[in-house]
């Protein structure tokens, strides 16, 4: 135990640190050779976490591709206009609007795609409507809180969704049903406690006269018509592979791929420079942290953690629920929530009881938010913000994060 996880803590620290410029993938899968050579695990353990993994990485690339194609025809660009123009210069229609924009990106484009594509799009436009620091910061952690905080109606609204949602045999239609609740409950529940703690830095008007047109953004009218017919496609896909037990990644990566290339007969993209930028890093980055974690599960981490959770399953559902979620964020505080999700998962294995699949969702994708280490796509998030001239310190993230993620963390497991 002490070597796996030292092993593990290691990993972490260079992956969050990115010592030399060290991408998260590369030092991800120096840990795994690593943990083989120390025979923290072994070659099977490869497989069996390339298994888990593979679907929820590929699906991961496909919404990123799709995201990019989006962005450069102008697509989140007209949504943020549209939003602030809609919002009639009220600065708290301004702010519930850009949440709003937010939850439908996360739902539809993954939370990484909602921090990484709309944020540098906001903040742009909150330039543009000269608002204070104050006020860009205020809604620039919104954004990022609701990224993670709605990230759970779809399977491939979030990594973690993906892979829990294999684990367990949930099928597309069976993990919508019960996780569209808690996902309304927790767009409202984190519009409100966002709104309590930000309501100084939010102004009364906003002069959105200095905006230009939505359509004036578009690159390709055509084109932006057919993305809205393509998504609805899309998503009625993933439907139709729910019926038939197909991997969420044939209709995600498939998807991603064939709008790319859609757009490219449009002449509106260049494909080469897509595929580059494409987070090809996450694909080593997930099997490899993965496999380190395993090596936990091998020294019985999730051994003692199946004990906790079968103690609390006789408690009954309610206390059952709202402890596993919260077991699953605070460990995703601490740890990170990819490495938590598997232990999790590995942990409710035996547990005969579904319910507590969907509180370690919840968990693993609102807990993070307590620290700016908890998910990768705050650490993107931050990184990101960092290169637009806007910092945010770690006491300043981890005080907003500890005070708005439990709250909310705790109404949204009691809709469930």
């Amino acid at each position: 135990m002490l070597l796996a996880s030292s092993l593990f803590i290691i990993t972490l620290i260079l992956i969050i640190t990115q010592p030399k410029g060290l991408q998260i993938g590369t030092t991800a899968i120096l840990g795994a050779v690593v943990a083989l050579i120390l025979k923290v695990v072994n070659f099977d353990d490869v497989f069996i976490v390339t298994s888990i993994v593979w679907d929820a990485t590929l699906s991961f690339i496909g919404i990123i591709i799709l995201s990019m194609v989006l962005d450069e025809i102008g697509f989140f660009e007209w949504c943020a206009l549209k939003m602030a123009k809609l919002s009639n210069a009220s600065g708290l229609k301004m702010f519930i609007y850009s949440i709003l924009l937010g939850s439908f990106v996360s739902a539809l484009f993954a939370n990484d795609g909602a921090a990484l594509i709309l944020t540098p799009i906001l903040l742009a436009k909150m330039r543009i409507l000269k608002l204070n620091i104050k006020t860009i910061i205020a809604f620039l952690l919104a954004g990022g809180f609701i990224s993670d905080s709605a990230s759970l109606p779809f399977v491939f609204s979030n990594l973690t969704n993906i892979v829990t949602a294999n684990y367990f045999n949930i099928g597309f239609m069976t993990y919508l049903s019960n996780m569209i609740i808690p996902y309304i409950v927790s767009t409202l529940a984190s519009i409100f406690f966002l709104w309590l703690l930000l309501r100084k830095d939010i102004p009364k008007k906003v002069d959105i006269s200095l905006l230009k047109e939505p359509s004036s953004v578009i690159k390709n009218k055509k084109l932006f018509y057919i993305s809205w017919i393509f998504l609805v496609l899309l998503l009625i896909g993933y439907f139709i592979g729910d019926i038939y037990k197909l991997p969420v990644s044939v209709f995600a990566l498939g998807g991603g791929v064939v709008f790319l290339w859609i757009a490219t007969l449009f002449k509106t993209v260049k494909p080469i420079k897509i595929i580059k930028e494409a987070p090809w890093q996450i694909v080593w980055f997930s099997i490899g942290l993965y496999i380190v974690v395993y090596g936990l599960k091998n020294a019985g981490l999730t051994d003692y953690l199946t004990l906790i959770l079968e103690d609390l399953v006789l408690k009954g559902d309610t206390v059952a629920i709202i402890s596993t979620g919260f077991i699953s964020a605070f460990l995703s505080a601490i740890m990170n929530n990819m490495p938590t999700v598997m232990i999790m998962d590995i942990a409710l294995k035996d547990i005969p009881n579904e319910a507590l699949a969907y509180a370690n969702i919840i968990g693993c994708n609102l807990g993070p938010k307590m620290t700016p280490f908890g998910s990768l796509a705050t650490l993107l998030w931050l990184h990101v913000l960092a290169k637009k001239g806007v910092e945010i310190s770690f006491w300043q993230y981890s005080k907003f994060g500890l005070i708005i993620t439990p709250p909310v963390l705790f109404i949204v497991l009691l809709s469930l």
